[in-house]
């Protein structure tokens, strides 16, 4: 086996997937190329990754994929290019036309009222040979595969019920019993559900974009004595590059000087800013607070923390929903099947009757009754009634894949800070000195936070609210440390454990105590005497408990990975029960955790709300974000928390479970129509008539089955059907 260092990494994209199958044959085609060694596609970002030998030419890989119906283009960035706009139509008119066209087909079953031939065939044939052109492509190229897909098993059945009605009108104008509308809404309504798949695969392309748009486009670099603005990309490793307060730092990168807070919620998923000053590392797409800084560049580019991020993203975003691959399998089977029995009914009733409109006709009726509308309907009707009732009750799932594996799940993984936790500094306590009150040491703080709108500040202003307010002179920020001021004629300072010690304090036993449980404790100091501890804390959500509970009571796992202190961490699970916690980690060691909780077995849920959970979102098996968290967590995850919720998880997975259950009976019903209805046919005991009835019979009961879904509620909203 030739090394993975002695290969080459090609990257292409790919146009025309739409399904696992497709998937499929891009990797056999690619692996069938002399010199390949490994391909493998992400359907997501239609992208495919090859390991070749350094003398396969890119030529030869687009080539292969050209000769499959799949053209392909060199890419060199991992950078996703934008969904290719044709024509200035918007994606939904081969639906919108489809439906204009065959609802008056559908008149004689709705209203009694039958259209003339004629005009059925004139409405129709537009349906299949223009919207329905992709599934004859794309049937087409699975044959020539080798294999069979529903796009071919929707290309036959359609053709056989429009063939028939053309062979029916053409012999006997006046006929009574058509098959038009059959073949012209399961296109319709196939298209409607490879419409919101293509919907759901755009998406999943946000979050890659959503990362990019933190990188800063330019930076200020020093060059010589003189600060000169220029794009990133021309920035070199050992340039000396100036962060102003406000700005997001634009590369990784080690502090020359200046004294900060930075918002590294990206990385370490940390609720506070951190204090950060000269000689330690900071990193791009981190937000700098109040000081000016001066970085040495460290990493640029690819090498980046968040380059890296985006890259785990794009790599763990491939999905294959698990039923609609099942499907395909089976239906790879089923079309070889259902074509040789119509051709044996054909030659069989030729040879024993001697009819050969008799024996088409019977030909055909298997070809009716096998069409694949309910096959073609059990999933997606299911899947949106499912997902509309899902959102209603404050659920959006926008991945199916997620819908279909999210009943399984085993273990759910939690985020702490704006998952479990409100997400929002509050003070816990007020420790004052020996001689002072609680209401001096409140009154003093906000005194000196007045014009800060640091987290912290704002925690203390919200817990002084009714206190007399207290003037300020000559305050100003202490970057890294703090702030001061003088209130009342007393110069005072409020700040951290290293202000603290530059003023002369001495260490205190309860400060200690509080960082200890995962507290951030300010210390509030006049010369060098303290005159009170300030303790702030994340408050656990009202319904954490509960959650955490409820996924108890169905025998789900529950464990914590969070970027915080494990002092903090171990607080709160030991509040909400959760026995399992992995503390400061970082977003790679959060999504390899996750991975490695799946490697032993498990059907993982990972629970988060902020941009450095975005890896673990999705490696997870079922990725769910907390709505009002980072964009980037709501686009990797399949499913969105819309009220912030917890106990919406166990919602989730029971919507989940109860549509799941559905699709596998709208799929035994499907089938099982064709066991018994295809034999029947075969044998002359079922006319085309009385097959396309079943037909739409079968159709109306997978989807009236589905829309029993709508009857859901979950626990969240106080009940539950």
């Amino acid at each position: 086996m030739t090394p993975t260092s002695a290969l080459n990494d090609v990257t292409l994209q790919v146009s025309g997937m739409s399904c696992a199958s497709c998937v499929r044959r891009v990797e056999k085609a690619l692996q069938a190329v002399p010199g390949v060694q490994q391909a493998s596609v992400n359907l997501a970002t239609e992208k495919a990754t090859i390991q070749a030998l350094p003398n396969v030419p890119v030529a030869a890989l687009t080539a292969a994929l050209d000769k499959a119906g799949y053209p392909a283009t060199a890419v060199q960035s991992a950078v996703p290019t934008a969904p290719e706009v044709r024509g200035g139509l918007p994606p939904w008119w081969p639906v919108a036309l489809g439906a204009v066209l065959t609802l008056p087909l559908l008149l004689p079953m709705l209203l009694g009222v039958m259209l003339p031939g004629w005009l059925q065939l004139v409405l129709a044939t537009p349906v299949q040979f223009v919207l329905g052109a992709r599934f004859y492509r794309a049937g087409w190229g699975a044959l020539r595969a080798g294999s069979g897909n529903m796009d071919l098993l929707v290309a036959l059945g359609t053709s056989a019920a429009y063939g028939l009605s053309v062979y029916l009108l053409a012999r006997h104008p006046g006929h009574a019993h058509l098959y038009f509308e059959a073949s012209a809404a399961v296109i319709t309504l196939v298209l409607l559900g490879k419409f919101l798949e293509q919907r759901a695969k755009r998406q999943t392309t946000e979050a890659i974009r959503a990362l990019n748009a933190l990188r800063p486009a330019t930076a200020r670099v020093l060059r010589g004595e003189v600060e000169t603005e220029v794009p990133v990309a021309e920035v070199r490793v050992g340039d000396l590059v100036v962060v102003r307060p406000g700005d997001r730092i634009p590369v990784d990168g080690e502090i020359v000087t200046g004294r900060s807070h930075v918002d590294e919620s990206l990385i370490t998923g940390e609720s506070l800013p951190v204090a950060k000053s000269e000689g330690q590392r900071v990193t791009g797409g981190a937000i700098n607070a109040e000081g000016a800084l001066t970085v040495r560049t460290t990493a640029i580019g690819a090498e980046t923390a968040l380059a890296r991020i985006i890259r785990m993203v794009e790599s763990a975003q491939a999905a294959k929903a698990p039923i609609q691959r099942s499907v395909d399998r089976v239906s790879a089977v089923f079309v070889p099947v259902v074509l040789a029995l119509a051709a044996l009914t054909f030659a069989g009733w030729w040879l024993y009757a001697g009819d050969a409109e008799q024996a088409l006709i019977n030909a055909v009726a298997v070809l009716v009754i096998a069409c694949p509308c309910a096959l073609g309907l059990a999933t997606p009707t299911t899947l949106m009634a499912g997902t509309g009732v899902a959102a209603r009750q404050g659920i959006l799932i926008k991945d199916a894949e997620a819908l279909e594996l999210a009943h399984a799940v085993t273990i759910v993984a939690f985020d702490k800070t704006g998952t479990l936790t409100v997400g929002q500094p509050t003070l816990s306590t007020v420790i004052p000195a020996p001689g002072v009150s609680r209401e001096e040491v409140l009154q003093l703080a906000a005194a000196l936070q007045r014009t800060s709108s640091h987290p912290l500040a704002l925690a203390v202003l919200a817990e002084a609210q009714g206190l007399a307010a207290l003037s300020v002179e000559q305050a100003r920020a202490l970057p890294g440390r703090g702030v001061e001021g003088i209130v009342q004629g007393r110069k005072l300072a409020l700040g951290s454990a290293r202000l603290a010690q530059e003023s002369g304090v001495a260490a205190s036993a309860e400060a200690q105590q509080w960082e200890a449980r995962g507290h951030t404790v300010s210390w509030l100091i006049e010369g060098g005497r303290l005159l009170g501890l300030l303790a702030f804390g994340d408050r656990i959500k009202d319904s954490a408990a509960a959650a955490v509970a409820e996924l108890h009571s169905r025998g789900i796992r529950t464990v914590m990975l969070t970027g915080d202190s494990r002092g903090a961490a171990a607080a709160v699970a030991q509040q909400l029960g959760i026995s399992e916690v992995h503390a400061e980690v970082l977003p790679a060691d959060k999504a390899a955790t996750v991975q490695a909780l799946r490697e032993g077995g498990a059907v993982v849920a990972f629970v988060g709300d902020g941009l450095n959970d975005g890896p673990a979102l999705a490696a997870a098996s079922v990725g769910f974000a907390m709505a009002g968290g980072a964009d980037v967590a709501t686009e990797a995850a399949g499913v969105t928390l819309m009220r912030g919720d917890p106990r919406l998880v166990a919602d989730a997975l029971d919507i989940s479970r109860r549509t799941t259950a559905k699709i596998r009976q709208g799929l035994f019903w499907a089938f099982a129509y064709n066991v018994v209805g295809i034999p029947l046919a075969a044998f002359g005991l079922l006319s085309p008539v009385i097959a396309g009835a079943a037909m739409a019979f079968s159709s109306v009961s997978v989807v009236a089955n589905a829309l029993t879904l709508k009857r859901w509620r979950g626990t969240a909203s106080g009940t539950r059907a």
